[in-house]
């Protein structure tokens, strides 16, 4: 009983759509049907600003990372695989919210703040969190592509877990992150092999269509 009601409340700190209410707050939209239509803190960025997609940034990391420790405490679920279903809905609930008829954002902060909050209760998993953190930023800098950098995080996320010897649950939760991940950004692929994908201007990339050299316009 503990654990289930742990599940819900895991899925209802989720599903909270902050992107959504920034943007009604702050300029009474929809940001469903703004920008990328994606009800997530790269959307609001896009759309509302540089702080209020900080705020709702934070506010995205923040429910994974409550997940992941202050849950679990609360109702004395303390084991890995507690946290890792716990970690598993709270993104769930992010991507697929009960408040936006099961649609959602990507799940990329709140996934990061489950990998914080998992490292403040699991010491062995913080190179995983330093690795894929590498890996994100490394590509993001090299391409400009939020969005790129994601799916190809996610994809290293259960390859890193499994070379750091995580223990089999976290493997599984890396492995059920990527999917999430690659599934969710269904849409940004076939934008970024159409060389139709949104690239953050970064000061030292050269001005161009933001295609990637290998992708090609159809």
């Amino acid at each position: 009983m503990k654990l289930v009601l742990a599940l819900w409340v895991s899925y209802f700190l989720g599903a909270i759509p902050t992107a959504y209410i920034a943007g009604r707050i702050l300029k009474n939209i929809d940001i469903r049907k703004h920008g990328s239509g994606n009800v997530g803190a790269t959307n609001v960025f896009r759309v509302l600003g540089k702080w209020p997609g900080i705020v709702v940034l934070v506010f995205d990391i923040l429910k994974g990372v409550l997940a992941a420790t202050i849950i679990g405490d609360i109702f004395g679920l303390n084991q890995v695989w507690h946290r890792v279903l716990l970690a598993l809905v709270v993104v769930a609930g992010h991507n697929w919210t009960v408040f936006l008829d099961f649609k959602g954002g990507k799940g990329i902060a709140t996934s990061l703040g489950v990998l914080i909050g998992l490292t403040i209760k699991i010491a062995v998993i913080r190179p995983v969190l330093f690795l894929t953190l590498l890996v994100w930023l490394v590509c993001f800098l090299s391409t400009g592509f939020v969005s790129l950098a994601s799916i190809i995080a996610a994809v290293f996320l259960p390859v890193i877990m499994a070379l750091t010897s995580q223990a089999f649950p976290l493997v599984v939760l890396g492995v059920i992150f990527c999917v999430f991940v690659v599934a969710r950004h269904r849409p940004n692929i076939k934008r970024l092999w159409d060389g139709q994908e949104s690239r953050v201007p970064l000061p030292f990339h050269k001005k161009g269509s933001g295609t990637l050299p290998y992708f090609k316009k159809k």
